[in-house]
């Protein structure tokens, strides 16, 4: 069975399933995605080939994605056809990845804006240089649409989540900044790879409809506990306002 798990929290379809059989069945026309992909990370020389983050061996297995997310090709094509035909795209990658990332993603049809920036201001240290940062593949589909802030800028500087449940989880600031800027309220963000749902929440918080995907049942279960939260916050602020 393809979908193992599907939950609505919200304005929120939280899925349980490998997402590169998932989309195709789904059939999306999702306004915009925002998504850190699994990829293998280096260890910063270390420990060559280790693995970790959303590759560890607590997360997937060999019978999973694991063997298939080098292959960048197959996740940009399913994600691809699962946008509007105008629709942009984050594809978040750290700088061994980048490459592989743009030719995956650019072969699928995807067009290149810029390469965005988030500045982790505390670097992890390595043997080489260390690793302050990470990286936002910014694209798009059919007809290219400004930003909604055009005064953003291509580094967005912030701490690591302090309070992290999934160890590469990512700022919701970030996460709403992309949204904000590249989506309207009311619209359907996409997140094939939701790990804790940190998408959802800044979906959420933006007043965006979401969809998110994860294999792993225990970042799925997070997730659910996470954008609930972020769903009653949400309701009781806008009881606030009102």
């Amino acid at each position: 069975m393809t979908i193992e798990r599907d939950i609505t929290i919200g304005g929120c379809r939280l899925i349980q399933g490998d997402a590169r059989a998932v989309l195709p069945e789904l059939r999306l026309q999702a306004d915009l995605c925002v998504t850190d992909v699994p990829y293998k990370l280096s260890s910063g020389g270390s420990c060559p080939g280790a693995l970790g983050g959303k590759l560890s061996a607590e997360n997937y297995d060999n019978s999973g994605l694991l063997m298939d997310v080098v292959a960048w090709s197959e996740i940009g094509g399913p994600i691809f056809r699962s946008l509007k035909p105008n629709a942009d795209a984050y594809v978040m990658s750290d700088d061994s990845n980048l490459f592989a990332a743009h030719s995956g993603f650019i072969g699928a049809g995807f067009k290149f804006h810029s390469l965005l920036v988030w500045d982790k201001i505390v670097p992890n240290r390595t043997r080489y240089y260390m690793k302050d940062s990470e990286f936002t593949l910014y694209l798009w589909k059919g007809r290219a649409v400004d930003i909604n802030n055009g005064g953003s800028k291509r580094v967005w500087r912030g701490h690591r989540p302090a309070d992290a449940v999934h160890n590469t989880q990512k700022p919701v600031a970030l996460m709403q900044l992309y949204i904000e800027n590249s989506s309207l309220p009311g619209q359907l963000v996409l997140d094939p790879f939701m790990g804790s749902g940190t998408t959802l929440v800044a979906a959420v918080q933006a007043g965006r409809g979401a969809i998110g995907i994860e294999k792993s049942p225990k970042h799925f279960e997070t997730a659910c506990a996470r954008v609930r939260a972020a769903v009653d916050a949400h309701k009781l602020q806008e009881e606030q306002v009102l």
